[in-house]
């Protein structure tokens, strides 16, 4: 029974997500600014602090051989993706690779080589069909939610959704969100028992006469964020990202 409702939501879902190619374009290009300053570069980093590369506009994670951690692995899954979409993959890109760069320094030096740029090349041209990737995530997020929330929450979580997904603003809100954060739903991204994903700031929204859905979504993503910081480890330094990211969910509303 709890298949076929979540496979019913997501049919649901899919239409009201039913975005054009030029929308997909848009969604595409302003989260490859958000995570990447939109250029050609930035689709393929390593941040300083990081034991993985962080690749195409939505930053997908790909660990390196015999290296693992607490935040999905979802560089795989677009290749998956890429596969299933008849996008063609240089031959050393498979679902089932290891990130071919064991170190961040490995990967620095690698930067021009033609690995690199092979890479770039296909991230570049694949925008849409990556940003398409980012929406079927987000289609499938609901159901991942709303098994994993406390009953006493799932009412509000799938009326916060819903009020969202209602609205242009409030679709790229959680399409940009469950990207950059993730769903909320894996026990390993937790800080101090507590996560830092949609399924928080859904449950987390207040309500508000005459504020936009996607303000709403906004402010909870603030104090989420401001939250996760305070609980982090100290050695990670989180605070030197939050104003960065509260400029990103801030931006939701304009």
């Amino acid at each position: 029974m709890r298949l076929l409702c979540a496979l019913a939501f997501v049919l649901s879902a899919s239409a009201a997500f039913a975005l054009t190619p030029r929308e997909l374009d848009v969604i595409g290009r302003r989260v490859w600014q958000n995570e990447c300053n939109g250029t050609r570069e930035g689709l393929t980093s390593w941040n300083t602090g990081e034991n993985f590369a962080s690749l195409g506009i939505g930053h997908f994670i790909w660990y390196p051989k015999g290296v693992e951690g607490p935040f999905e692995e979802s560089f795989p899954l677009l290749v998956k993706f890429f596969n299933a979409n008849g996008v063609k993959v240089p031959v050393w890109i498979k679902p089932e690779s290891d990130c071919p760069w064991s170190t961040r320094a490995e990967f620095q030096a690698a930067s021009k080589g033609e690995k690199m740029n092979e890479l770039r090349d296909l991230l570049a041209s694949t925008i849409q069909v990556q940003a398409r990737f980012l929406v079927q995530r987000m289609e499938m997020a609901l159901p991942k939610m709303l098994s994993s929330a406390p009953a006493a929450q799932r009412v509000k979580i799938k009326a916060n959704y819903e009020r969202l997904a209602a609205t242009t603003r409030g679709q790229f809100a959680m399409i940009d969100y469950v990207n950059f954060k993730g769903e909320g739903t894996k026990e390993t991204e937790r800080y101090a028992g507590e996560g830092w994903g949609l399924l928080q700031v859904l449950a987390s929204m207040g309500e508000s006469e005459g504020a936009s859905p996607a303000a709403l979504f906004a402010r909870s993503a603030e104090e989420v964020l401001t939250r996760r910081v305070h609980n982090a480890p100290p050695d990670r330094h989180e605070e030197r990202w939050l104003n960065g990211w509260k400029n990103r969910v801030r931006a939701y509303v304009q």
